[in-house]
């Protein structure tokens, strides 16, 4: 009897595993016949899309910003309307003064190494007005912030008010551009008809001193800026003057040619000037 009942022991791990393979075949045989489970997709949620999209045009319109800076675009009249709200966060927050902060420190570190080098008298400094050492962003923050189609009506009776305000780096540039010895000339594409509020609004935004104010003339009037400033830069030469710096936010103010040893380039994505 003691025989069977061991026997019956040895046994009884066998028949569970057996058992427990059965059962595990049943289930997978009855999981096979089961239908197939349906696909399910997660679409995105409105907001979801929204989001996505908003960050799409973001890109889109860093994109575009950073072109026209670089000179890569061809010539365009106003700012993409998708692109509006970029520019305006751009030029109402911190990156567009942290931008011409870095313009400013470098054109100073340039210009105390050049006097360094050169310490004569003839040594020049050109300095364009309009966003480079005025802002004229009172003016756009009320026509689209560049949206708008350019309005020389609109914007000469603006500048008629002469309350364009300072560019902060860029008086700190101008004072100390003045204070190493450079002559300074400014050079602008406004007309000689805007000269008297020009001088005024420049002395009360603290720019003093300057050596010569340049604005255009009638004879001027239908010159690119590429041109016309070209023209006016080799008059300096001619002159007898060695031109080693230039600031200004438009391509068309730095290029051309009697073109200054080192020019400076400063953030402007609301309007293109050629």
């Amino acid at each position: 009897m003691a025989c069977h009942r061991g026997a019956a022991l040895l046994l009884l791990p066998l028949l569970l595993a057996l058992a427990g393979s059965v059962a595990g075949d049943a289930v997978e045989a009855a999981q096979d016949q089961l239908p197939p489970r349906p696909l399910v997709i997660q679409l995105p949620t409105a907001e979801e899309k929204r989001a996505e999209e908003a960050a799409e045009a973001e890109l889109r319109c860093a994109s575009w910003r950073t072109a026209g800076e670089a000179n890569n675009l061809a010539p365009w009249a106003a700012v993409p309307e998708g692109c509006v709200p970029h520019v305006r966060a751009y030029l109402t927050g911190p990156a567009y003064r942290s931008d011409l902060d870095l313009v400013a420190r470098e054109a100073s570190a340039y210009a105390r190494s050049a006097r360094a080098a050169d310490s004569t008298n003839d040594a020049a400094w050109v300095f364009d007005i309009d966003e480079t050492l005025l802002s004229n962003l009172p003016y756009y923050a009320q026509h689209g912030y560049g949206l708008e189609l350019f309005d020389h009506r609109e914007f000469d009776r603006w500048v008629e008010t002469g309350e364009a305000p300072a560019i902060p780096s860029s008086l700190r540039l101008y004072r100390e551009v003045r204070d190493l010895g450079f002559k300074t000339f400014l050079l602008t594409g406004r007309t000689e008809a805007h000269q008297a509020v020009t001088v005024d609004n420049l002395r009360r935004q603290g720019f003093h001193d300057w050596d010569k104010l340049i604005l255009r003339a009638a004879a001027d009037r239908e010159k690119t800026a590429t041109a016309y400033k070209s023209e006016k830069r080799k008059e300096m030469e001619a002159e007898g003057y060695k031109i080693l710096g230039n600031s200004g936010d438009q391509w068309s103010d730095l290029l051309g040619y009697s073109m200054s040893a080192r020019s400076f380039k400063l953030p402007n994505p609301m309007y293109y000037i050629p």
